[in-house]
């Protein structure tokens, strides 16, 4: 079948490319009707091109649609070929300044917080690389996709419009000339025919709704039975419903399914099976069965193959028209007339509004591909701009009535666009005043929310999900209402005044709908049942917030405007509450000889809202009028006269009381609903149009009416009349403990009274109530944010209120008030307030949430006595009011509030009586100081002629009058001032009397009648005298307690210390010992130390002591007692790799033993250093084993470890670990055997011994595996071969350790084995002991590159947990040969004694240059005991291990001489040293044995250099093995930093400083060994370079180099598309740090299979790049990402900073970034130490959400 097809297609391939677009276009120009010529030509051909089987082939068909049906119509355009008709229209063309580039999603964009008129203006990459915002502030953001570059739009741009590229030539300035005026006649003519036939075809086909048929003019003669079920993607469905419903549907594999699916989420539409009707049609009733239970089902259609022809021709015809208009203006401008041309069906039926009106019935892909076309069309030419603009507008109803009923994302709807139109200044007013665009908007706004209540407010249903989805819809209308007014016009046109009033007059109408919205009533006796629904109504709010605030910018900006506004609001507010007092009784309040008419009502038991945006409009106009001065210069235009005061303060207030009861706690019952609401009433997102502006509404309302009045209605609005209304109210309630709640509910509600009035008069930052500006306003909220704490700029932002541009302001200001403190390695930059500014600070500033203020206060007052100032913190000095508000103050010196504060403080004297609190008197105290400041400002600025009115001072020193006769307020806070419970507010009163006389004072010098003042201060010296000698006295009582409690706590530790006196003892040695360890301290310094070998310097043992972190037992470690063990992790590791690429297939039949120098996956071991029993141990395994099972049958998230693989988290440090390695003392001395001669064999008889006995050995081995033949012919090879002298092959010792520690060290040993090579445990394989003997050796290197990298000493102080690690471990493997097979560890040391002194019985074996020589030291050093054991010659181990480390040595400095770069000819010395000398005669040795194949001899110098620097690292990593092996403590001169330590380290190893030496001194074996190792034939290719080695000394591994700066790296991840996808940009592009690929992570497409698991892109690079682990950069997130396996992963802070210290996840903020050094060195060094699975597991037991997270798929 498949082959038919394929030759099928092959001949119609043959006879489509015969076709000639030439001849076609010549036939066109013949023909007298063109449209139905080109019509037949696409009927016929269209079909044969496209949708010809299953599956599409993109380009086969986009190469035969170009030669076939594209070709064509460019030559018909050009009238010759089109290679050179267009480059021609091109070269005439000028260059466009506009930039217009089309934004893909993820691309950066760059705002310029400087110049750009709005925030949507936006450069891409390019633009902005070549503009001047590149050195302003500017903002990054990472595109959603579909808007477009500003660059040369002038209107979008304060400064700067274009950048280097889009320049305008001086020339150019003239006026817009035709774009046509470039093209002959003909052309035009031509391209018009074409662009309208094929425009016209394109729509047609795009919005064609029938499936089986096309219309009349594209039906074929013969038509197939050919069918696709085609799906389409909708927004409801997840990617995991779809995958499983085409598994069912047309039995695919997941992997198709997927791919499926992906591509539906992309392009909108994919056909899923091709055949003929029925076969579709079944697919399709399957599809519709699954997924319709519980949404609406996926949306298939069965289409006829021709028509999806059509259809994808038409898209594909829409990208070219594109392109082609790209050539030149004039083929654009003729487009755009095609595209607006107005149809035959007259209003709205051009080609671009069909377009737009079908839109929600088009799929994604046709979308995105037309509104690219609109955008590189109608947008790039601006007077076709303006008439696109026209046409949105007037169908604007509709488009967002179909975006509504659509489900599809904002992004891809053609609503989007109005960002393009309704935010350019020019275009935003012509819509207003021509199309009546705000009234538009507001009234399609008002459409869509339809559910009123009776009074015809909004009400809104249950919040369910569909309700937000659609409530999210209609959002978007209030921000184009947003971008419409976002450019504030400068001057204005009586059309623009009406048409703006008209809008204000809808705008009016919809917030007359939320005006007493959602009101509610306070619930007694029982809880609410269910919540109300508050969300919406604060969604609304919050999203009306800025549109709010611009209408008053805009009527700010018009006196005439601003008047009519302000009579409009006035008369809808009249409107809601006209009828103000139906249904609520008139009352009259008397008080103070004050009476006033209210009506009855109370908060706690009516209904009242939150939402009162009409009358907070009204307050923000009426300050308008203040601040332009409009109140001052037409008061005879404004209604003033007829405002009702009461009217106006009632509603706010009850808002206000509202929030005092709850806090109260009255309103308890009411759920968390209210307690939300209110929150955000208060919230810095709300405050603005909300709690700001109800308070400036009553201050409006207080200055117009009496004080007295105002005071009255309040104190009974908030219920608290009958409390000072009443005559010993405090004393009546105090004897009945039954009130208490009600005493607690009223004291509270007193003090949000004061607090209330407190702000009433001292908020006076706003511009237009008090004579401030904008910069003082924020400069307060700054200055009272950071009393409460040094602040971040992140955080002090987010505690600003924005304005519609997202900007608070505050950069232009924070210098003046704050300093800045640089971040050290973690944490972020913090501003401190200057200690200037903390005069500025109020204790009760209006934003203050009860915790800031309550944190404030504390800071402040600390910082007080810490400048040793008294801790009063006295209400500041404030602005003058402005005029309008000037009487304000006169509340301060009212009747009733001077009854008030008499009262409290009256209740205060006499405290017992009464139920009062402290923060009552506070307050109170507060507004005292309030009103001296006033009269101290007022006697200050007055003028000669005006007598000062405000005389608080003299009210306050009135006693009351008879028949009570109270003391004046000044006596009783004299009173106060000494009373010993007030201890708190001394201060704060001392500070009042003393502003009182500095009052009266200046009052004095004014008028000239002398007062007695003296009693006064002199009443205030004597208390002040007496106070301190009180104190004086406290002070010396207290200090002779303190000394006599000393005293007597020494006393009881002598007596301890005498009675445990043995205890004291053995602690005192403890530390001794424990130190001896660490110090190494016993030695005596000036002999010289060694490490190895005969001559190694004999430690005397110290005994060790450790306890149990489990038991707290204490116990020594020896050989036979229980075993004792350290917490351990093991891990593969890649960190040393010089080859990631290496990948091990089949771990089961891989071989260890040699360790390739490119180090290419190593086993490193870690331990936290904490001690255990092994049985606690176990015991405590098994129960974490045992509550994994049971956690396992309750939930099925991961812990932050796996059980399953043997982790664990240390019991003390919670550090993850996966195993343990016995403590022990140092092994070698176990061994060693005691019978010690003094005459050692030198090299080459100690080789030439070993050789014997490995052959012995290798026979025995022979004689073994053979059977049993004759056993006579075996005797008799017995005694052909003569065992060496003092060699016993059948001794087997015996093993030292108790069986505790034999497990132990098998346990370890096996999980080495387990996690190095990924198989399963097996204590029997011989490859354990290969790998416990591979991972001391890898740790060591480790450690050694680490010490290096950061020039720390190598013997230096190390961490405790490394030092206790490297030590076990070095122990551990020297011992584990005892519990493994003896021949098996023979059989390893011989192979590997083989690679160095070959014999011929092994012959795999790799050459010199393939061996890591450090590993093979570990492993010869390691084994040879198990060979020695059997030795009784009188070799002892120290010799062999001595030869073994020089013969290896050897082997190291021929494999750097083979390998060192010998380009440098330097210049040889004079006189060279015996060093270079050497070193040249080795040299030459080597050119003789490798045939001359080594490279001329280069300098003696240069050479010597060489092989110093590249042996150190070995020789410092057998320093450290030798150190911890044999216990010999390291000279001092290694444990300094500094110099590079060559022959410290040559004579602690005893090693000649001269290492060519050793080749002398045994000059009768090395020429042989030298010889074997360079005629290996991979040492030949090597020098003939057909093959790579490694040089020494290797380069330290890094992580990438990251660029400065972030933006370069998102622009590089903006280009990566999915590797799997071709052409898709990757959603989630990360970059691996440790190699630099970038992978597209978290989505379906790159998932692979893993060990059986379907895993995303990270995690399957972690396998092939970091063994496991993995570092990550999400580009888009700017977040660090580490994963350690599938189930452990973390995020990290990354290493990017912004100039305020911060970093930004998620790139939120959009600061520029910069790369911080210090923090990526952070990262690099976790890496280097192997800390990072041990990070990730700290942050998942810190923070359970991550545990939650499935790693595994990003």
């Amino acid at each position: 079948m498949a082959s038919e097809l394929e030759s099928e297609v092959q001949a119609i391939d043959r006879s489509l490319l015969e076709c000639s677009p030439e001849e076609t276009s010549g036939k066109w120009l013949q023909a007298t009707d063109l449209t139905r010529e080109v019509y037949q030509h696409l009927a016929h051909y269209v079909p044969k091109i496209y949708c010809r089987g299953p599956n599409p082939f993109p380009q086969k068909e986009d190469m035969l649609a170009q030669h076939i049906l594209l070709g064509p119509m460019e030559w018909y355009i050009c009238g010759e070929d089109p290679a050179f008709g267009f480059p021609k229209l091109e070269q005439s063309n000028k260059p466009s300044h506009l930039c217009g580039r089309v934004f893909k999603v993820g691309e950066p964009t760059y705002s310029c917080r400087d110049c750009a008129v709005d925030p949507t203006c936006v450069l891409c990459m390019e633009c902005f690389l070549g503009s001047i915002h590149r050195d302003h502030r500017y903002r990054m953001t990472t595109s959603g996709g579909g808007g477009f570059c500003d660059c040369g739009d002038t209107e979008a741009w304060k400064e700067g419009p274009y950048c280097q590229k889009h320049e305008l030539n001086t020339s150019e300035i003239e006026e817009e000339e035709d774009p046509l005026i470039h093209l002959s006649e003909d052309v035009i003519a031509r391209t018009y025919n074409i662009f309208a036939i094929m425009f016209r075809y394109a729509v047609e086909i795009l919005t064609w709704e029938k499936e089986s048929e096309l219309p009349a003019d594209l039906e074929m003669v013969e038509k197939s039975d050919t069918y696709y079920c085609m799906l389409f993607n909708d927004e409801v469905h997840t990617y995991e419903q779809v995958i499983y419903t085409l598994q069912k549907a047309v039995n695919c594999t997941q992997k198709e399914a997927i791919g499926f699916a992906t591509t539906v989420d992309r392009d909108g539409r994919r056909s899923v099976r091709y055949g003929d009707f029925q076969y579709c049609e079944q697919a399709k009733s399957v599809i519709v069965r699954n997924t319709s239970r519980q949404t609406k089902p996926l949306k298939v259609q069965v289409m006829h193959s021709s028509i999806v022809a059509h259809q994808n021709f038409g898209l594909k015809l829409l990208s070219w028209l594109g392109s082609i208009i790209g050539y030149s203006d004039g083929l654009r401008r003729i487009l755009c007339q095609v595209g607006l041309q107005e149809g035959p069906d007259g209003e709205n039926s051009s080609l671009v509004d069909r377009l737009m009106l079908s839109d929600s019935k088009l799929w994604k892909g046709a979308r995105s591909v037309y509104h690219q076309l609109l955008m590189s069309s109608l947008l790039m030419d601006l007077k076709y701009k303006k008439l696109f603009a026209v046409q949105f507008a007037k169908n604007y109803q509709q488009l967002q009535r179909d975006f509504m009923e659509d489900d599809h994302e904002r992004a891809v709807s053609v609503t989007a666009l109005s960002v393009q139109f309704f935010t350019a200044p020019t275009l935003a007013r012509m819509l207003i005043t021509e199309e009546n665009l705000m009234t538009v908007i507001i009234k399609t706004f008002m459409d869509h929310l339809r559910h009123r209540d009776a009074q015809g407010r909004f009400q809104f249903e249950r919040y369910t999900a569909l309700q937000a989805f659609k409530f999210r819809r209609v959002q978007s209308l209030i921000l184009d209402l947003k971008y419409v007014l976002i450019s504030k016009p400068t001057e204005w046109s009586d059309d623009l005044r009406q048409k703006f009033l008209e809008g204000f007059d809808a705008f009016l109408e919809l917030l007359k709908c939320m005006q007493g919205m959602d009101p509610i009533t306070r619930q007694v006796g029982q809880h609410i049942e269910m919540e109300p629904e508050w969300e919406a109504a604060f969604t609304l709010q919050m999203k009306l917030t800025h549109v709010i605030s611009m209408m008053q910018d805009w009527c700010a900006l018009d006196e005439k405007v601003l008047i009519e506004a302000y009579k409009k609001c006035l008369a809808v507010l009249m409107q809601c509450h006209g009828g103000f007092t139906d249904g609520e009784q008139p009352i009259s309040l008397s008080f103070c000889g004050h009476s006033v008419e209210t009506i009855r009502y109370c908060v706690s038991q009516e209904k009242v809202s939150i939402h009162l945006p009409v009358s907070r409009l009204l307050a923000g106009l009426h300050v308008l009028l203040s601040k332009s001065e409009v109140a001052y210069k037409f008061p005879e235009l404004l209604p003033l006269s007829e405002l009702s005061p009461p009217m106006l303060i009632e509603h706010p207030l009850r808002c206000l009381v509202l929030c005092a009861q709850v806090h109260a706690g009255m309103w308890r019952r009411n759920g968390f609903s209210l307690v939300n609401q209110i929150y955000y009433y208060h919230d810095v997102k709300c405050r603005r149009e909300m709690f700001d502006k109800d308070i400036v509404m009553l201050q409006t309302g207080v200055s117009m009416m009496d004080p007295n009045h105002f005071l009255m209605i309040m104190l009974s609005r908030f219920e608290l009349y009958h409390v000072f209304s009443t005559q010993d109210y405090g004393k009546r309630f105090c004897s009945d403990i039954t009130h208490k709640d009600v005493v607690q509910q009223n004291n509270t509600l007193i003090e949000e009274m004061l607090y209330l009035i407190i702000m009433l008069v001292g908020e006076r930052f706003s511009p237009g109530v008090g004579q401030v500006n904008a910069t003082d306003e924020i400069k307060r909220e700054i200055i009272h944010q950071l009393s409460i704490k040094p602040m971040a700029h992140s955080e002090l932002v987010k505690s600003l209120p924005e304005d519609e541009n997202k900007e608070t302001g505050m950069e232009s200001v924070i210098e003046a008030v704050a300093h800045f403190k640089k971040p050290g390695l973690t944490g972020r930059g913090m501003y401190e307030l200057k200690p200037e500014c903390a005069k500025e600070f109020n204790l009760y500033f209006y934003h203050f949430s009860r915790a800031e203020q309550s944190k404030a206060e504390e800071a402040q007052r600390k910082l007080k006595r810490k400048n040793r100032e008294d801790t009063a913190l006295p209400p500041p000095v404030l602005p003058p009011f402005c005029p309008l508000f000037a009487s304000l103050v006169n509340i301060l010196q009212s009747d009733v509030m001077l009854y008030i504060m008499e009262t409290i403080l009256q209740w205060a004297v006499e405290r017992n009586g009464y139920a009062w609190s402290e923060s009552m008197l506070q307050r109170v105290l507060h507004l005292i100081g309030m009103a001296l400041q006033e009269e101290k400002q007022h006697l200050e600025n007055v003028t000669e002629e005006h007598v000062v009115t405000f005389t608080f001072t003299l009210k306050i020193s009135k006693p009351g009058e008879a028949p009570n006769n109270t003391p004046s307020i000044l006596a009783m806070l004299e009173t106060l001032q000494n009373a010993p419970y007030l201890e708190v507010h001394k201060d704060m009163i001392k500070w009042i009397l003393k502003t009182f006389n500095a009052i009266k004072k200046i009052r004095e010098s004014s008028s000239t009648s002398p007062v007695a003042e003296t009693e006064g201060t002199i009443m205030e010296e004597t208390s002040r005298d007496k106070d301190k000698a009180e104190r004086k006295r406290k002070a010396e009582i207290a200090r002779l307690r303190r000394e006599k409690i000393m005293a007597q706590m020494s006393e009881m530790q002598r007596h301890f210390i005498d009675e445990n006196k043995e205890l004291f003892q053995q602690t005192l040695e403890l530390d001794a010992s424990t130190s001896a360890v660490l110090d190494n301290s016993p030695v005596v310094s000036d002999m010289t130390l060694t490490a190895l070998g005969p001559a190694q310097t004999q430690v005397p043992e110290q005994r060790q002591f450790v306890t149990c972190i489990l038991c707290q037992e204490e116990q020594e470690v020896k050989v036979e007692s229980k075993a004792m063990v350290l917490a351990a992790f093991v891990q593969r590791s890649t960190v040393l790799s010089k080859n990631r690429s290496k990948f091990n297939d089949d771990p089961e039949k891989y071989d260890p033993l040699f360790m390739h120098p490119d180090l290419s996956c190593g086993t490193y071991t870690g331990s936290c250093g904490h001690i255990m029993h092994a049985h606690c141990w176990q015991r405590y395994f098994d129960s974490v084993q045992a509550k994994e099972q049971r956690r396992q049958q309750r939930l099925r998230l991961h812990t932050s470890y796996d059980v399953e693989n043997g982790e664990f988290l240390c019991p003390l440090c919670e550090c993850l670990s996966n195993t343990v390695i016995p403590l022990l003392l140092p092994p070698r001395n176990i061994f060693k055997s005691r019978l010690n001669f003094s005459d050692q064999p030198n090299l080459t008889q100690w080789i030439r011994t070993i050789s014997q006995q490995i052959k012995a050995l290798q026979v025995l081995r022979k004689e073994g595996s053979t059977p049993n033949t004759a056993s006579s012919d075996n005797l008799e090879n017995m005694d052909e071969f003569h065992f060496p002298e003092g060699f016993r092959p059948d001794f087997h010792p015996k093993n030292p350790y108790s069986e505790s520690i034999k497990e132990m060290l098998t346990t370890f040993g096996t999980a080495t084995y387990k996690v190095g090579l990924k198989v399963h445990p097996n204590e029997e394989d011989p490859r354990v002991p290969i790998m416990c003997w591979g991972s001391c050796a890898y740790t060591i290197q480790s450690i050694e590159r680490i010490l290096t990298d950061e020039d720390r000493p190598l013997f230096g102080p190390l961490p405790c947990r490394l030092d206790d690690c490297l030590r076990s471990l070095t122990r551990f493997a020297a011992a584990h040969w005892t519990v493994a097979s003896l021949s098996v560890v023979q059989g390893h040391f011989c192979k590997l004694f083989a690679s160095l002194v070959p014999n011929g019985s092994h012959g795999d074996i790799p050459c010199i240059l393939d061996i890591d020589m450090f590993h093979l030291l570990v492993g010869l050093v390691l084994a040879f005991p198990a060979l020695q054991c059997q030795d009784f010659s009188g070799i002892s181990l120290d010799t062999g291990d001595l030869h073994i480390f020089h013969l290896v040595t050897m082997a190291h400095i021929v494999q750097i001489l083979l390998t060192s770069c010998t380009e440098e000819n330097g210049m040889d010395q004079e006189n060279p040293t015996e060093e270079e000398l050497a070193v040249l005669a080795l040299y030459k040795t080597l050119h003789w044995y490798t045939g001359s194949a080594l490279k001329e001899i280069p300098c003696g110098w240069h050479l010597w250099r060489s092989v110093r620097a590249g042996i150190m690292p070995f020789l410092k990593c057998s320093a450290l093995f030798f150190h911890y092996l044999n216990g010999v403590p390291s000279p001092p001169d290694i444990q300094v930093s500094g110099t590079s330590h060559f022959e410290h380290l040559c004579n602690y190893l005893s090693l000649p400083n001269n290492l060519i030496g050793l080749f002398q001194e045994n000059s009768e074996i090395t020429n042989s060994l030298i010889e074997s190792w360079c005629r290996n034939s991979e040492v030949k290719r090597y020098l003939e370079g057909k093959r790579d080695a490694i040089r020494y000394p290797r380069e330290s591994n890094k992580l990438i180099d990251l660029p400065e700066d972030y933006s370069s790296l998102i622009n590089q991840a903006s280009n990566f598309s999915c590797p799997k996808l071709g052409g898709d940009k990757s959603r989630a592009p990360t970059l691996c740090l440790v190699c630099g690929t970038l992978l597209c992570s978290q989505s379906y497409c790159c998932q692979t299979e893993l060990e059986g698991e379907d895993v995303g892109a990270c995690t399957a690079h972690t396998y092939s790049c970091g063994s496991g682990v993995g570092i990550f950069l999400r580009v888009r997130e700017c977040q660090v990402l580490f994963l350690a396996g599938k189930t452990k992963g973390c995020f990290y802070s990354p290493p990017y900073l912004d100039d305020y210290g911060e970093t930004d996840q998620g790139l939120r903020r959009g600061n520029p970034l910069h790369l911080c050094k210090e923090r990526f060195k952070k990262i690099q060094m976790l890496w280097h130490q192997h800390s990072i699975t041990e990070e990730i597991g700290h942050a998942q037991e810190a923070n359970q959400t991550l545990v939650g997270i499935d790693w595994q798929h990003l």
